[in-house]
């Protein structure tokens, strides 16, 4: 499978995840709001600041651990399943890429404002539409280029976007007038908690830089930090952009307003201040939409790696090291909303999409930490577990209520549509077991046959933490692993342990089994209580091997007063005396990690030993 390259920093995720947020929810829908919950508005956008934080932290998490390409996707693929992850992935899919056609759309309206107020230019419909379509493919052709390319012309334009929002907040915040925020509760809390869901969907942005996590550096510290650092300064601009607006702005003639916060900054500072404000909305929607492809089109790849699309959509260009295919569908779909659909009503259902996701991904959560698979290891945690996730399901399901019969209708068929392609097209080509499956063993008692997930996630946290594995590590991935129930004594271990390595090392079983015992009456190889590590010298050149035995009910050794429990076994020849030594520090290194013993009993089978092995992080040997 192809990878993407790891090209994107921490300023990166920063500009992509803010740059998503400040659209239409700052730019226009400001007086939509107004109109509903008059001067509270304020208040209004607060309390969508924090609805926002448990998928954010829920996303946060889980890219950590699933550093990978579709982001949300991924996650509840993983987590749920094939038919939940395909209707993840066609809806995140569907909900970006709209929403960026929407700033597309709103890009060139505003364009025709400004052009209107400065030089009295009108322009018909279709204009508009030709506009938002060459504007469309001019930013699929940025984003086929090169990801780096796209995302510094991405930190230039949030960069401009932030300074002229800072430009409003300090010299409007001096002008505004303590009169237009009387009756401030006048349209009491039921209207201020009902748009706080209206404006809600404005920041659901910060959790589309998770689609692009895979070309990350440093993911497990960049992609936390880059959200929340993106979260806070944008919920810090909105609540401070809305009162200022409030403030400046009569609440009749903002509630009519399709520009409010260039109506604002016309108070303060005249047609310049309004023009300067409109070239800052213009700004916001291109961030809005050339980060939008870009995080959308992911979408399609990552389902096409898991055989849930063609193929054909997971290529990535030889030169250019981008999804070109994926990026070049997802701008078709999107000319064609802006040209030929109603793109109001269909944002609409975008958003009923992210919150249905949003759901999803905090579920995600909870399934992820309660299948306790060993190699699910996010470098970070959502505080608050379970809580602010279960709560948050609750809060996004009532959010899904009050957006109408007809988005959720449309939805409806969306996920028929997704369960019909799942049936037609997935059912063969997909055996993968998901993490709930992982509940459903513990819960049952049932041996779950595939283990590919684990060993899936085993690999992502490899490259996540660029491990680069050394002979120490092979030696693990290809050695048996026994699992012992039942009392036993150490002798009869030996036997089992003679006859399986006397095949692998090409020599006698019974000379072996007298080694171990002459090694073991020598003197013991209990290093602890409940840990032993034999290790013998065995006759040829270039001859070495490991062994691992887990005995939930103790090995009892002569001379051990606690039965062993924990056991590495080594073997080999005279001329691999310094590879024994380093061996043995290797296990050693291993077994001081925090928790290992814990892990080691909690594993729920050979291969995720193998997994909490692999998965150490002591220090490895230069490959050799």
């Amino acid at each position: 499978m192809a990878q993407l390259k790891k090209q994107l920093g921490f300023l990166d995720v920063f500009a992509i995840a803010s740059g998503a947020m400040i659209s239409s929810g700052l730019f226009v829908l400001p007086a939509i709001a107004y109109a509903k919950a008059g001067p509270a508005v304020i208040l209004s956008y607060f309390l969508a600041t924090i609805l926002i934080v448990p998928s954010a932290l829920s996303q946060a998490e889980l890219a950590t651990a699933m550093p990978r390409a579709g982001g949300a996707y991924f996650y509840v693929e993983r987590s749920l399943g094939s038919i939940l992850g395909l209707f993840g992935g066609l809806a995140n899919w569907f909900s970006v890429a709209l929403k960026s056609a929407f700033a597309v759309v709103g890009m060139a309206v505003l364009i025709e404002v400004v052009l209107h107020e400065a030089f009295g230019v009108r322009m018909a419909p279709w204009h508009l539409k030709v506009i938002g379509v060459a504007c469309c493919f001019g930013f699929v052709a940025i984003n086929i280029l090169s990801v780096k390319h796209t995302s510094r012309f991405q930190i230039l334009l949030v960069g401009i976007l932030l300074l002229l929002l800072a430009f409003f907040i300090i010299f409007g915040a001096g002008q505004t007038q303590a009169v237009r925020y009387k009756g401030f509760l006048e349209k009491g809390w039921f209207a201020i908690f009902a748009t706080a869901g209206l404006v809600f969907v404005s920041f659901g942005g910060l959790t589309h830089v998770a689609s692009i996590t895979e070309e990350v550096k440093n993911p497990g510290k960049n992609l936390p930090l880059g959200m929340i650092l993106a979260w806070a300064v944008v919920a810090l601009l909105y609540v401070a952009v809305v009162a200022v607006t409030v403030g400046l702005v009569n609440g009749q003639e903002l509630s009519g307003s399709l520009m409010p916060i260039s109506l604002a900054a016309g108070k303060f500072a005249g047609s310049a201040g309004f023009a300067v404000l409109g070239i800052a909305a213009v700004t916001a929607f291109i961030t809005t939409a050339n980060g939008g492809i870009m995080a959308a089109s992911r979408n399609p790849m990552a389902m096409s790696r898991d055989r849930l699309l063609p193929q054909i959509l997971a290529r990535i260009h030889e030169r250019f090291g981008t999804p070109h295919i994926s990026i070049l569908l997802t701008g078709i779909f999107m000319a064609a909303a802006i040209a030929f659909l109603e793109l109001e009503l269909l944002v609409k259902t975008a958003s009923t999409l992210m919150i249905i996701l949003f759901i999803l991904v905090n579920a995600s959560v909870i399934i992820m930490r309660e299948s306790k698979i060993q190699s699910y290891r996010p470098k970070f945690r959502s505080p608050l577990y379970p809580y602010i996730h279960i709560v948050a399901i609750i809060a996004y399901g009532a959010l899904i209520l009050d957006m109408g019969l007809v988005p959720l209708s449309i939805t409806a068929g969306f996920i028929g549509l997704s369960a019909a392609w799942f049936w037609l097209y997935v059912y063969k080509r997909v055996t993968r077991a998901s993490a709930v499956m992982h509940i459903v063993e513990r819960v049952t008692d049932r041996e779950l046959k595939s283990v590919t997930l684990e060993n899936e996630l085993r690999d992502i946290l490899l490259e996540r933490d660029d491990v680069i594995e050394d002979r120490f590590d092979r030696l693990v991935r290809e050695c048996q692993i026994l699992d012992i129930q039942g009392e036993i004594s150490a002798e009869d271990i030996f036997r089992k342990v003679s006859v399986i390595l006397a095949e692998k090392l090409q020599t006698d079983e019974y000379v072996l089994l007298e080694k171990f015992l002459h090694r073991e009456a020598e003197g013991g190889t209990v290093v602890q209580p409940g840990f032993a590590i034999p290790h013998i010298v065995v006759e040829g050149e270039h001859k070495f091997d490991v062994l691992l035995i887990r005995a939930r009910d103790g090995i009892n050794f002569p001379h051990a007063p606690d039965p062993v429990k924990i056991m590495f076994i080594l073997a080999g020849s005279k001329d691999e005396r310094n590879y024994h030594l380093r061996a043995l520090m290797a296990i050693a290194q291993t077994a001081q990690e925090k928790d290992f013993e814990k892990r080691w009993f909690a594993a729920r089978d050979t291969e995720a030993i193998r997994n909490l092995i692999l998965l150490s992080t002591r220090k490895r040997d230069n490959p050799s």
